[in-house]
């Protein structure tokens, strides 16, 4: 597959095995940023010992208002093999991570899945956690089928003029609603253990934006309209101005107490049944709306 690569949406057909770059950048070595025992997921990922989140370098999306955008744009990180990454994966559960989060992992899902084999061999035995941007191919998906146990896929844009503009891709809503759709077929209603971590299922994620209510909404109304109630949504409200966007007039702020009041006011509209919704909690330093679990 890396040979003529079309992992993902953009379907470059380079050869990342020669050394040819796609609009990912990546070639076909594994390269991570970032190797932690994360704590601010959602309460049933992070628990109480942490996710054990693995970052993986670039990114086939390029959002203007990124905050990682030195790991996904800048391409910080160092490159590992593939026996290292199985490597990482069973120290992560020595270390006692709830389960693996692969963040941004869908150019390495060839490499992903080989590491996936070497360390279920040699005892990992925690949930694997896809957490995706959801620029996918489905075909890429159906890949991952009996390797991943938790989908964590963001559905960022409903309109294309948005997509376009923010993160310089068309077509984002066909290629993500499908993929969750795959996944969900795949992974079925969410599965907790004792401990109220989950083990199985799907949590879409959406990333509110300032002075796009109706796209939020969008999503909101396609999630219940489509996927069973079982399905969890997380609906986040830690946007702030990174990288770009304090450039752009419509986003290069953070969300208004009135902006929340009008999604919360939605969600529970339209009858929600499961999931999260960030709460603001007053700075009284600043005199201003900022987001926390």
């Amino acid at each position: 597959m890396l040979e003529q690569c079309v992992i993902c949406p953009h379907n470059c057909k380079v050869n990342r095995q020669n050394g040819e770059i796609g609009r990912c950048k990546c070639s076909d070595k594994i390269k991570i940023a970032l190797v932690s025992l994360h704590k601010f997921e959602e309460p049933c990922i992070s628990g109480k010992n942490g996710s054990g989140t693995i970052f993986f370098s670039n990114c086939n999306l390029n959002c203007i208002f990124c905050q990682n955008y030195e790991i996904s744009h800048l391409g910080k990180g160092y490159e590992i093999t593939i026996s290292e990454l199985a490597q990482i994966f069973l120290k992560q559960q020595n270390n006692g991570a709830h389960n693996i989060n692969l963040v941004t992992p869908t150019m390495y899902v060839v490499q992903i899945i080989e590491a996936i084999k070497i360390a279920k061999k040699n005892g990992l035995k925690i949930p694997i956690i896809y957490n995706t941007n959801s620029y996918e191919n489905i075909e890429t998906i159906q890949m991952l089928d009996g390797y991943i146990d938790v989908y964590l896929p963001d559905l960022k844009y409903y309109s294309n003029d948005l997509c376009n503009k923010y993160s310089k891709v068309n077509n984002y809503f066909e290629h993500a609603s499908k993929s969750i759709m795959e996944m969900y077929k795949q992974v079925g209603p969410p599965v907790f253990d004792e401990n109220g971590l989950i083990t199985k299922g799907v949590i879409i994620r959406h990333l509110i934006l300032p002075n796009y209510m109706q796209n939020t909404k969008n999503i909101i109304k396609w999630i219940k309209e489509h996927l069973p109630n079982d399905v969890y949504v997380s609906i986040m409200t830690q946007y702030f101005p990174s990288y770009k966007a304090v450039n752009d007039d419509k986003i290069n702020r953070k969300l208004n107490k009135r902006e929340y009041d009008i999604i919360e006011n939605y969600i529970f509209m339209l009858g929600l049944e499961n999931g999260y919704l960030q709460d603001f909690v007053k700075d009284e330093k600043e005199e201003k709306y900022v987001p926390n679990f």
